[in-house]
């Protein structure tokens, strides 16, 4: 993977109706293309993450209406946020695989090929509809100067 770009996640989590309980935060170096009507965000997980040797691609439709968030590696997963769509996804953690839930709130951007900004949020559920979490991420994407 080319790493010429830089991104900045953060990301919030609230769960049971409180206010925010948990923010992440992440700068690193990957990858971003546009092709075939998406933009493509990848980069390589590391400690930090929990998620080490694996590799996390944001695939965000140009339109705006779906962004399939993969991870590649030992803890494969895909979450799948659709505007309109409740997608059954798989999700694996440090302590095994579970269904997960996910339904978008909102999905916007202004990706250009020279970069840009994603915000996404989105509930998931345990895959029998009992809430676990709102989530909202930022994803900001610049080129290496």
């Amino acid at each position: 993977m080319k790493e010429d770009h830089l991104i900045k996640i953060s990301g919030t989590m609230e769960a049971d109706g409180q206010e925010p309980t948990d923010t992440i935060e992440l700068m690193t170096r990957g990858s971003y293309i546009q092709k075939g009507g998406s933009c493509y965000i990848s980069y390589e997980e590391t400690e930090a993450t929990g998620y080490a040797g694996c590799t996390t691609t944001l695939k965000i439709a140009a339109d705006g209406s779906r962004v399939a968030m993969l991870r590649f590696g030992p803890a494969p997963s895909q979450l799948i946020i659709e505007k309109g769509t409740r997608h059954l996804c798989h999700y694996e953690t440090g302590f095994g695989s579970m269904t997960l839930g996910v339904s978008a709130d909102e999905i916007r951007h202004d990706l250009t090929a020279a970069g840009g900004t994603a915000e996404f949020s989105y509930v998931l559920d345990s895959g029998n509809e009992a809430f676990i979490s709102r989530n909202s991420v930022r994803v900001s994407v610049s080129p290496v100067r």
